[in-house]
């Protein structure tokens, strides 16, 4: 599958589903007492560090770029989808949002002092995943964090209705934990911590704390 033809598949099922989604996901978070606790560490090792910018990479309507903020995290959103980052500033007025693709990170090199990329990295192909890796190595200073969050398993699936029932056309691929690990460790990572979890009846899920080698 071309870069071209699947970045313009998400993009547009997420158009598609921007406002539906938005709602969805609005009060997810006070539900996820694991996923808070995540975030909450995420911070602590960002502030640890000495702070900094913060790309919530993937970020969707701006929810986590939110909470993150409410921590005192320095954080500013990415998403490929122009109609979730409209959803996202009209959600989150005064925040930083805007378009941009995990595959091209239009950020200077060393400029981050930490970046989350939570559930949006399961619509990037296998092929795909070390270009989007080396980005975000790239754009983080050394020993900045990095925390990931995933679907696991070891298929991929084609979703074609989403939020709303509105139509999408988007592969969903899970992931072995120990495979993202090596994916990272291979891009100049260290991965630091490992948290499975049980998201629902139909996935489960994995969070990794990595951070960047010098």
């Amino acid at each position: 599958m071309s870069a071209d033809h699947w970045l313009a598949d998400t993009r547009t099922s997420y158009d598609t589903v921007a406002g539906s989604y938005a709602d969805f996901v609005r009060e997810a978070l006070a539900g996820a007492p694991y996923l808070r606790a995540s975030l909450a560490l995420f911070a602590d090792l960002v502030n640890a560090a000495g702070g900094g910018p913060v790309a919530d990479v993937g970020c969707g309507p701006g929810h986590v770029t939110a909470h993150l903020r409410a921590l005192g995290v320095d954080a500013f959103g990415i998403d490929l989808s122009p109609a979730m980052i409209d959803v996202a500033r009209r959600d989150h007025p005064g925040l930083r949002f805007e378009v941009g693709s995990m595959t091209d990170l239009d950020l200077a090199d060393a400029s981050l002092a930490g970046l989350l990329a939570f559930w949006s990295l399961i619509h990037v192909p296998d092929e795909a995943v070390p270009t989007v890796f080396d980005h975000f190595r790239r754009v983080l200073r050394p020993g900045g964090p990095l925390l990931l969050g995933f679907h696991t398993g070891d298929e991929s699936v084609l979703k074609t209705q989403g939020y709303g029932g509105h139509p999408m056309h988007v592969h969903v691929h899970r992931r072995r934990p120990d495979r993202v690990a090596d994916r990272l460790r291979e891009a100049g990572f260290t991965v630091e911590a490992h948290m499975a979890l049980d998201l629902d009846k139909t996935a489960s899920g994995a969070i990794l704390f990595a951070r960047r080698r010098s």
